[in-house]
């Protein structure tokens, strides 16, 4: 991209608007393009607004780009899928598998659902994202449990590295991330990923992963079209119910059920204290947004939006910047704050 001058957002805008303004489109343009703008302003690289299979507005839709905990949803997608494969059952207990986990009361009821919705109680580890990590899958195996299963939300990178060891056993000396490429990322037409691994040769399944935002896209057309290509309806319909310790939050895809009379507030910044200090009751990202919509959040504003209802996917990266979900929902859909 060196030299390459791209044109200027006010350019883009112009010329979107005077494309579609006669279009039909359920979402009026002047009000894609008030989000479009308002994401600019504030950090954003890219955008993407694709509505009933027609692209309504798109700006470096195809410049790659860190997607961080956007990450996360793709091996929760490899997770549904082996499910439906017969490897095990998202109910199963962990120690069934991992039987070193037997021996301990609490690890021993703990879930395959429970470490991939983040309410195994296993310590976040954090550190298992450093990039020079010598073996995630055993620290992650050896972590403490800090809280009864399914009571808390401890969002790490821990819980979804022991769910690795699991894949590896039940695959039975098969890679996990070519299972993941041949199941998921072949029939999505995604190319291998950046998989970050260890000195063990283990990926990192929190994060890492860089895609452009129409590769993103094409995540949230599996959720409009009801789990195809890759897993069935009851399968991907699991992923917005939410758990007890978090019904915001489900197999890596955030949701907005309590709209329109739940707490608004930045999910994001509530990430950042440790998860004792954290308050996820009656959360959602925004409360003028339709109750169906369901989020893929990375650090520094890297957003996923799918809104079935409205058979919408909108793609949000950026470069960090102060950035509401709800202020740019708001924008989009032309909808008042209550």
């Amino acid at each position: 991209m060196d030299g390459l001058k791209l044109p200027s957002f006010g350019a883009i805008l112009s010329l979107w608007l005077a494309s579609t303004a006669h279009a039909g489109a359920l979402l009026e343009p002047p009000s894609v393009g008030a989000a479009a703008e308002y994401s600019s302003r504030h950090g954003g690289l890219s955008f993407l607004a694709i509505q009933d299979g027609r692209t309504l507005f798109e700006q470096n839709g195809n410049t790659p780009h860190k997607i961080y905990s956007g990450t996360k949803a793709f091996w929760n997608l490899t997770a549904l899928a082996a499910a439906e494969d017969g490897l095990f059952n998202l109910d199963d207990r962990v120690a069934n598998i991992i039987t070193s986990w037997q021996s301990n009361p609490q690890k021993a009821r703990v879930t395959i659902r429970q470490l991939l919705d983040f309410d195994s109680g296993l310590e976040a580890q954090f550190f298992l994202q450093q990039t020079q990590a010598d073996d995630r899958d055993a620290a992650a195996l050896r972590a403490r449990i800090v809280a009864e299963p399914g009571r808390a939300f401890i969002y790490g990178p821990g819980s979804l590295q022991v769910f690795h060891q699991i894949l590896k056993e039940k695959l039975r000396g098969n890679s996990p991330t070519r299972y993941l490429e041949h199941r998921i990322l072949h029939r999505l037409g995604v190319d291998a990923q950046r998989y970050l691994p260890d000195r063990a040769g283990n990926p990192l399944l929190a994060t890492g992963w860089i895609l452009t935002a129409r590769q993103w896209a094409k995540l949230g057309q599996v959720v409009l079209a009801h789990g195809a290509p890759v897993i069935s309806k009851n399968s991907i319909e699991q992923c917005w119910r939410g758990s007890l310790a978090n019904r915001a939050f489900s197999l890596g895809w955030w949701n907005n059920r309590a709209a329109p009379n739940g707490r608004e507030f930045d999910f994001e910044a509530m990430l950042i204290p440790n998860w004792q200090n954290q308050d996820w009751q009656d959360a959602c990202l925004c409360r003028d947004a339709p109750d169906d919509l369901i989020a893929c959040i990375g650090s520094e504003g890297q957003r996923l939006y799918v809104i079935p209802s409205l058979r919408l996917v909108v793609v949000r990266q950026a470069n960090g910047g102060s950035f509401s979900d709800a202020r740019f929902l708001r924008l989009l859909l032309d909808r008042k704050r209550r």
